[in-house]
């Protein structure tokens, strides 16, 4: 039999017990919990690095595209030139044709108007093209236009401007100048054609010229009746002439 001094010791164990169940988590456990926060915190870290990498790469290949827009859209400026260009030239030569050189005409007659400066215009016609055709063929012809061409733009100012006018047939525009320094001109253009012959071929080339000074109020087209009137002229008095019209 228990004796009744016992029963004080084994209620205070009973007591001691329910203390135990009841007392905060152990050591192991914080380790526990702060392990899932470490965690908890790491994969966050990572998924904003990700995100930030993510954005990275975006704005990286937004800018690649616009790079690749941009180098698109200079292509086609460049083509756009080109084909502009290949509109307003002569294929054989090089020289304007007729659209482009009534556009340089228009900027030029505007600029004469606003400064009071003369612009002169000839007409130049080559001698003997014809007979040049006929005897050596059209490509001899062709060279022989070509040739024409490039001994004028080397002897030509920078704002002086060439055009082919369909045929032999071309024009040069002389912004700045009055009749005796244009007839001047296309004299020393004579001579410059006469030293240099034709490649190939061996040909000397002439050419007859009528010159005039846009007048005012004039259009392009009525100048050029007057500087063919003195072309033909020109012709009848024995080619490889410079006449005023």
């Amino acid at each position: 039999m228990l004796k009744h001094d016992h029963f004080p010791q084994m209620h205070s164990s009973r007591q001691a017990s329910r203390r135990l169940h009841r007392r905060p988590a152990l050591p192991g456990d914080l380790q526990t919990g702060h392990a899932h926060a470490a965690s908890a915190v790491f994969e966050g870290g990572s998924q904003h690095r990700r995100m930030r990498r993510d954005r990275i790469m975006a704005t990286q290949a937004t800018m690649l595209e616009l790079l690749a827009a941009e180098a698109r859209i200079a292509d086609l400026e460049r083509a756009l030139s080109r084909a502009e260009a290949a509109a307003l030239t002569d294929t054989l030569t090089g020289a304007l044709n007729r659209r482009g050189f009534d556009q340089a005409h228009e900027r030029e007659v505007a600029r004469s108007r606003r400064n009071g400066s003369p612009l002169a215009l000839a007409l130049i016609d080559l001698d003997d093209f014809k007979r040049l055709n006929d005897t050596l063929g059209h490509h001899a012809g062709d060279e022989a236009l070509i040739h024409l061409v490039r001994i004028l733009r080397s002897a030509l100012r920078p704002s002086d401007v060439l055009g082919r006018f369909g045929g032999e047939e071309f024009v040069v525009m002389l912004p700045d100048t009055g009749l005796d320094e244009a007839l001047s001109a296309l004299t020393r253009f004579q001579r410059q054609l006469a030293g240099c012959r034709v490649a190939g071929s061996g040909v000397t080339l002439t050419f007859s010229a009528g010159v005039v000074v846009q007048a005012s109020g004039e259009s392009l087209t009525e100048s050029i009746v007057r500087a063919d009137a003195a072309t033909y002229a020109a012709k009848r008095a024995g080619k490889n002439r410079v006449l005023a019209g």
